[in-house]
């Protein structure tokens, strides 16, 4: 089980959801369950519209996680995957701070995912 506490501007308050991990379901799928409006538009990991945030809850207890090339290309076009988290993805499988929703499957870890409300904003 994952609490995940969904924070944006566009909200009153932050929203806390809890998400069963074997479901493989992703973060995006968690939000438009709880009707949470993240931005979205491909689902597919290739536009980046569903940029968000994510801080680890859990301190050292980081889920590893390995970035799909899609993802990782898009991250990287916009600017929100610096040299030293590509290489800490790519070597430790630890995910950098910068998802997309539609690519981030919920594990068994408490996250804060935090949004703009923009497409591609976080």
């Amino acid at each position: 089980m994952a609490t995940i506490y969904f924070s944006s501007p566009l909200m009153a308050h932050n929203k806390k959801v809890e998400a069963v991990a074997g479901k493989r379901s992703t973060l995006l799928g968690v939000a438009k369950e709880n009707e949470i409006k993240i931005p979205f538009e491909c689902q597919d990991g290739e536009c980046g519209s569903c940029l968000v945030k994510v801080v680890h809850l859990d301190g050292e207890r980081i889920k590893g996680m390995m970035l799909t090339d899609k993802e990782k290309n898009v991250l990287k076009s916009i600017g929100k995957l610096p040299k030293s988290e590509e290489e800490r993805a790519q070597v430790k499988d630890l995910p950098p701070t910068f998802r997309l929703a539609c690519q981030t499957i919920v594990t068994d870890e408490d996250l804060l995912v935090e949004f703009t409300g923009e497409p591609g904003g976080a």
